[in-house]
């Protein structure tokens, strides 16, 4: 015979079962990323629908419609690559929203575009963020649109980028 104790078990074991079921489904947080950082730049905005080509990173097609979120302060970092890149992240964020990082973070980490990697200290540590950052800076500077940018990205041009230029602190934009 069924008791209502019985009944109540079995659906608060149910209940625990889906819980965890659900909960390893969530992607993994990076131990070392920065817990205070603020949220990446797909939190306010709508992300681009899935590619066509499952090997195209996320990213989004268009500007975005609001505000973005600032950049980590390039300063909080001990080497001048990294504090160059930062600072150049920060003058490009409408341009790297628009950008995939073929480090696939998005995979990893959840990103939506290149400039979540700089909205929290993921480019910090990875040489393909920094130079696809790079590239969309000088293209940038050279009067191509995101769209333009973004195909170069997906044709693989920036992995000719040289980091070596900043290797040096460069003036500040």
């Amino acid at each position: 015979m069924i008791t209502v104790r019985k009944i109540v078990t079995i659906a608060v074991l149910g209940g625990i079962a889906y819980l965890g079921f659900g909960a390893a489904s969530l992607p993994a947080q990076s131990s070392s990323s920065n817990q205070s950082a603020p949220p990446p730049a797909s939190a306010t905005s709508t992300p681009k629908p899935k590619a066509a080509d499952p090997d195209t990173p996320a990213y989004h097609s268009m500007r975005p419609r609001g505000p973005l979120p600032d950049t980590l302060d390039p300063k909080q970092f001990a080497d001048a690559e990294t504090q160059n890149i930062y600072a150049l992240a920060a003058t490009e964020k409408s341009v790297l929203y628009q950008l995939p990082c073929y480090c696939r973070c998005d995979k990893e980490v959840g990103h939506k575009s290149l400039l979540d990697c700089y909205v929290d200290d993921h480019a910090s540590h990875c040489i393909l963020c920094k130079k696809e950052a790079a590239f969309a800076d000088t293209e940038t500077k050279a009067g191509k649109t995101a769209a333009q940018i973004r195909k170069e990205i997906m044709d693989g041009k920036w992995k000719d980028v040289d980091l070596s230029q900043y290797d040096t602190l460069l003036p500040a934009q």
